[in-house]
């Protein structure tokens, strides 16, 4: 009795399942490109929009959090502003490095909803670079941003949301 048909199969089986869990990743991040979700932002420099809807109103909020256990603290001037889609908005922010030590941070946005992700552009953002802080100090950062004029009409307002995170220690080892 010889059992090399099914080693063979389950050889076959876990070989597509690791092809399969590989995949995953690129496969996810297409999926929520093309539907929408997940709210994750562009990371790129917008242009500037040329036009502006002045028959309407969006709000957009605010909320920041630090990854567990790293030092910062970052909070915008405003918790949530008025937009007509299309026009520019400037917005400032205070990030301070809590530690007495010098810490490199960077900041991951999410737009809430999903959907209204890629109508929100950003063409001065302190999440594009990597940012150094002194132990203890205090910088302010302009975000530049417009809602586009396309968002669709069932959104009426929309969250953009930061995650700090400390990479003090990637930044160190790849200087």
């Amino acid at each position: 009795m010889t059992h090399a048909p099914l080693l063979k199969r389950l050889v076959l089986i876990c070989i597509g399942m690791f092809a399969f869990a590989f995949a995953l990743v690129p496969l996810y991040d297409v999926f929520c490109d093309i539907t929408g979700l997940n709210g994750k932002p562009s990371l790129e420099q917008a242009q500037q929009s040329k036009t502006i809807t002045d028959n309407r109103e969006v709000d957009v909020s605010f909320t920041t959090h630090a990854q567990s256990g790293a030092p910062f603290e970052v909070k915008s001037h405003e918790y949530s502003v008025v937009v007509k889609p299309g026009a520019m908005r400037e917005v400032l922010f205070k990030a301070k490095n809590l530690s007495n030590q010098d810490k490199v941070m960077q900041a991951v946005p999410s737009v809430s909803p999903g959907k209204a992700a890629k109508y929100l552009h950003k063409m001065a953002c302190f999440c594009f670079d990597q940012q150094p802080l002194k132990a203890g100090e205090e910088v302010e950062f302009k975000l530049l941003f417009y809602v586009d004029a396309e968002l669709p009409s069932d959104v009426e307002e929309l969250t953009l949301s930061y995650t700090v995170f400390d990479i003090s220690s990637q930044f160190l080892a790849s200087n």
